[in-house]
Formats: structure tokens, C-alpha cells, sequence
């Protein structure tokens, strides 16, 4: 069985986003290299909803390439579903996605797509990993991520960490409560303008 891992691009002083869900320069480095991310090429999506090809540094690319790799669910809160539109029904990396939400999916909203949608957060790992089988369950962090990382449900914390000071935003960690130990990381990756960054929960 895969790890679930919370992942997300962040600042420095731990935003996701702005209050207006803008991520201003946190996702420039998927375009300032001359590396595409697969193997194939261009990646046809970009998290901004521009439809750039991602192309980044090498080191990243060989970072990122081999994290997504691995994955098979993704898992999301509501909010972040109906930012994106689900990526119409296609999303960035694996091949299901699971919406935290007390929301049904929309009626007639893709429904080819492998997208789940449960109220519960535990129910939502537990289905997250049958589908994603021996591959990985990638969390978005925010506030659900933060449901979940408090309910003691993450194996590793991921951070692409961009050099950036929002101030004030949408928190990596979002309202959790108490402190919450990590193993030293056990990955390090310097990019163009990124650090990648992996980190153990401490049991």
C-alpha cells in the first residue's frame, strides 16, 4: 500500500494562497526551466487554469516526475473542486480523485470521471486508498488537509516551498490545532527558485 502524502506548493511563512485564493508567484517555477515534467513532453494542464506546458528546472522535473509517478488518488476539499472545476474531469497527476465534501458531485458534471464524493474525512482516506491500490494518496493542504493531518491520517508532509513572504492567506496547515512533530526530512531538493522538501509524521 502507498503513503498518503499532503502536498502543496507554499511561501515561506506557510500560505497556500492570498484570502482571494491567488497564488501569485508560487507556481512561476513550473516555468522557468527548460526541463518538461513528463516524460513525453508538455504537461497539457497547469494548476493556475492557464493551459501552459509546465517546464521547470531539471532538478525539479526529476523530483516532480517521480512524485507524481506515484500517485493514484488525489484528495480535495470542496472549495479547491469548485475553483478548478474539477479539472473537467481530468485530473493533474493519478487517475481518481476523492472531494471531501457534504456536497453530492454536480448532477450530469462529467460522469465518466473516477471522482468520489464523501462527507467524512476517514472515509475519505480509507476510499482514497482502494482505488489509488499500492500507489500514492496525494492530500491538497488547507483546510481539509488539515482535517486529516489532525486525524492522524498522513504519512508524509511534502512541500514545494517557494521564496516568497505572503504575510497573511490560506495557511499550508489551515486551522489545526496543537503541535504536531515531523521526522527530519528525508528529502531535499534545491530547484530554480524551489525548495522541494519531504518530511515523516512522527508516530
Amino acid at each position: 500500500m502507498g503513503a498518503v502524502i499532503m502536498h502543496n506548493v507554499v511561501s515561506v511563512d506557510g500560505f497556500i494562497a492570498d484570502e482571494r485564493d491567488d497564488v501569485g508567484p508560487l507556481h512561476d517555477w513550473y516555468f522557468n526551466g527548460d526541463t518538461p515534467i513528463t516524460e513525453g513532453g508538455d504537461q497539457p494542464y497547469d494548476h493556475s487554469g492557464v493551459g501552459s506546458s509546465f517546464k521547470v528546472s531539471r532538478a525539479s522535473a526529476v523530483y516532480v516526475r517521480t512524485m507524481w509517478d506515484r500517485v493514484g488518488t488525489i484528495v480535495l476539499g470542496r472549495h479547491l473542486f469548485d475553483l478548478v472545476n474539477g479539472w473537467e474531469g481530468h485530473p493533474p497527476v493519478g487517475d481518481h480523485v476523492v472531494v471531501v465534501s457534504h456536497r453530492p458531485k454536480p448532477e450530469g458534471w462529467h460522469p465518466e470521471a473516477s471522482y468520489h464524493f464523501l462527507d467524512d474525512v476517514t472515509a475519505a482516506i480509507e476510499r482514497a486508498r482502494e482505488l489509488a491500490g499500492e500507489r500514492d494518496v496525494a492530500v491538497n493542504a488547507g483546510n481539509v488537509g488539515s482535517q486529516i493531518f489532525g486525524a492522524g491520517l498522513v504519512d508524509e508532509v511534502a512541500m514545494d516551498v517557494v521564496p516568497v513572504v505572503f504575510g497573511s492567506g490560506k495557511s499550508y496547515f489551515g486551522s489545526i490545532d496543537g503541535q504536531h512533530l515531523l521526522e527530519d526530512p528525508h528529502v531535499v531538493v534545491q530547484g530554480d527558485r524551489v525548495l522541494h522538501l519531504r518530511f515523516k509524521v512522527r508516530r
